[in-house]
């Protein structure tokens, strides 16, 4: 949901200044301090614990200091970090449950989690890749306009750059859900936090895909050709997608902090697809010349007319959910349907009105169409292991091969 809270000043009071969203992410979460040094001091070189102690603390300090808003520095650092991290997860050195990672809400520094689990920390990791990708997805569609008109202009660049983001994210998110969780013991998992639950991780790289294809929609309606089975489709995939990221975040605990704004912004956006879905499924029944197609039509105009104002209900409820937030000024798709939609669903039901009026048994909403979606997360690898691992590399430095080292603390622990 925007990276943080930002608090200025005017003279001597301070007033907060209520972030606006547009591409949601939940809180992001950073790294605490932890002692790295003290749990693997001799079992790995000094080197190796030192590259993994500053990398980490420069996140730490940077997200801190910035507020999250170095997104090309903490990627960078971040990346740095996963190629060394990866060590700690290779089960030929055994030190995996060695070191208690340490990590925190970065609006208001709470801790939340400290595990014991190398995995949980490279889930953590990634996870904050994501978070810091829709950020910056967030940052692209909120340009910074001091006019007070109100109107918002984003480039077709800046949409099209967006929509690469909210791929990679979902990129991140999916390696998370698939790769990484399955690694993770499940008396680790009941310890982190809900955050990183399956069906939120998986609700999130989905509702990623669902941002990304509703700025596709309003690329299509500002496009002379994209035609209307185009923008039929479009808005049938929305739908998918935001049901999907429903289903999936709804056996989930959201006593969290975030939970229950996350599922309002779903639901938000789920109207509005729903809303967009039977406006686009009207105009192309509408254009049948039987009787029985107009009735269909203005069945699913005045459908999406009432979808519509329960969208914009749920939209409060979103914004009023802890911690309060702001919606845009209406843009793209929606902006354009929360313009057509009353108007359509007002003429056509006068235009057809004697046709509801003689066939009243044929007043039933027409089943929308099932299309295959179109957007796929990007694939995501995680980085090479850092040459660092390399024992061979230890023994030339004159440090003791991991593996012999374990072997030796065995036969010493036996001989006691």
């Amino acid at each position: 949901m925007g990276c943080t809270y930002s608090v200025y000043g005017v003279g001597r009071k301070k007033k907060l200044s209520i972030p606006e969203v547009v591409v949601f992410a939940p809180c992001m979460r950073i790294p605490a301090q932890c002692d790295l040094q003290r749990a693997l001091k001799g079992l790995i070189p000094r080197d190796v614990i030192d590259k993994l102690s500053c990398l980490r603390n420069r996140i730490a300090l940077v997200a801190d200091d910035t507020g999250g808003s170095a997104i090309t520095e903490l990627r960078q650092a971040l990346e740095e970090y996963l190629s060394i991290l990866i060590g700690l997860t290779k089960k030929e050195h055994g030190l995996e449950n060695l070191v208690e990672f340490k990590w925190k809400n970065l609006v208001d520094g709470r801790q939340e989690t400290s595990v014991a689990n190398a995995w949980f920390e490279l889930l953590s990791v990634v996870h904050m890749m994501a978070m810091l990708t829709l950020c910056e997805a967030d940052t692209i569609m909120i340009p910074k306009d001091y006019s007070g008109s109100g109107f918002r202009v984003v480039s077709t660049d800046c949409k099209r750059d967006a929509v690469d983001l909210l791929l990679k994210a979902a990129g991140y998110l999916e390696f998370c859900v698939r790769n990484v969780l399955c690694c993770i013991p499940p008396e680790i998992k009941k310890s982190m936090s809900k955050d990183l639950q399956d069906g939120v991780l998986e609700a999130i790289s989905i509702q990623a895909l669902g941002q990304g294809t509703e700025i596709q929609l309003g690329l299509a309606i500002e496009s002379q050709k994209a035609t209307l089975s185009v923008k039929r489709r479009l808005a049938c995939e929305l739908l998918i997608y935001y049901s999907q990221a429903y289903q999936c975040i709804s056996g989930c605990d959201l006593s969290h902090g975030y939970g229950k704004k996350h599922m309002w912004f779903i639901k938000w956006k789920f109207l509005e697809a729903k809303a967009a879905a039977y406006y686009y499924h009207g105009l192309v029944l509408d254009k049948g010349s039987e009787p029985t197609c107009h009735i269909s039509a203005v069945c699913c105009f005045l459908a999406a007319q009432e979808l519509l104002v329960e969208s914009k209900k749920a939209c409060i409820s979103f914004c009023l959910a802890t911690p309060v937030t702001r919606a845009p000024p209406l843009w793209g798709a929606m902006k354009h349907l929360h313009q057509k939609i009353p108007e359509v669903a007002s003429r056509k039901s006068q235009m057809y009105g004697y046709l509801l009026e003689q066939e009243k048994a044929l007043q039933s909403l027409p089943e929308l169409p099932d299309f295959q979606l179109s957007l796929r997360p990007d694939d995501y690898e995680l980085p090479a292991i850092d040459p660092a691992w390399d024992s061979g590399n230890w023994e030339k430095q004159g440090q003791q091969p991991l593996k012999d080292h374990l072997n030796d603390s065995e036969d010493e622990i036996e001989t006691e």
